[in-house]
Parts: C-alpha cells; sequence; structure tokens
C-alpha cells in the first residue's frame, strides 16, 4: 500500500477518523501536527494552489463558523497569509504521499488518489469536519500548539 504524510490537529477526533480508515486500508503514516509544522508560503501553497481559495479553510474553525473569517471574501494573498497566523484555519488533514497533495478528506477523492477500493466504503459517512463529543463540544486546541 502507499506511505502517507499526514497533517492533522492533534487530539482531533475527525483526524483520529480518517487515520483508522486509511490505516484499516493497509497505508501507513507519518503523521504531523498541521499546528506545529513550521510552514512558508511556497510549502503551504504547493497543497492548495489547484484548490479555490474557499476550500482552503476548515469551516469548522471557530472563527470560520462565527462569520468574523469569510473565505469566500478573501484573495489568494490575504487567505495565505492567515492560514500561515492562524493554522488551526487550514482545511484538514492535508497529506501527501509519492509526490501528490491532498487537501480535506472526501473517500471518493482519497480512494482514487491512493488506488484504494476499500475506502469507497465511506462515501457518504462525515469524514470531514469536527467530530463533537456528546456534549457538542469541539475537540481541544492542544495547549503545547
Amino acid at each position: 500500500m502507499t506511505h502517507v504524510v499526514f497533517y492533522e490537529k492533534p487530539g482531533c477526533g475527525g483526524n483520529a477518523r480518517q487515520k483508522a480508515w486509511l490505516e484499516s486500508a493497509g497505508h501507513t503514516l507519518e503523521v504531523r501536527s498541521l499546528l506545529a509544522w513550521p510552514w512558508t508560503a511556497d510549502s503551504l501553497r504547493r497543497f492548495l494552489d489547484p484548490l479555490p481559495v474557499a476550500d482552503w479553510f476548515n469551516r469548522a474553525a471557530p472563527r470560520v463558523k462565527s462569520g468574523e473569517v469569510i473565505p469566500e471574501a478573501l484573495d489568494r494573498d490575504e487567505a495565505l497569509a492567515l492560514l500561515l497566523a492562524e493554522p488551526l484555519l487550514i482545511r484538514r488533514p492535508l497529506m501527501e504521499a509519492a509526490g501528490q497533495r491532498m487537501v480535506g478528506f472526501d473517500p471518493t477523492a482519497v480512494a482514487r488518489w491512493l488506488d484504494s477500493p476499500a475506502l469507497l466504503a465511506l462515501d457518504g459517512r462525515k469524514t470531514e469536519g469536527c467530530a463533537a463529543n456528546a456534549g457538542g463540544q469541539p475537540c481541544p486546541v492542544p495547549a503545547d500548539e
């Protein structure tokens, strides 16, 4: 199978499910903190450039959910500067394998990207966004980030 570099928010329940799905499909993971990684404009742009700006953002981020940050109102340079300053706003996971990159976790796209038909069974399931607990509280931001 494929070795995937997986950038996550440590402690995120959604990212934990995504990692488990990839591993159960036979992939190996190198997990990195999306929040602590030393991003540069160029390194982040390699993931984001193929997508429209609005797709760069984590829709479950508090500043996006509250309407304080409106991704559709930002141009590419403004959005990139904001994401570099506040990585919690980056849509996750970011993944890299065999020189190719992916943003977010759409099961059909990930299955095609990794040639992993087992992931197609996830189609229709909630695979992105905050996996809030039963009390409706989002995952905490790691204290060391």
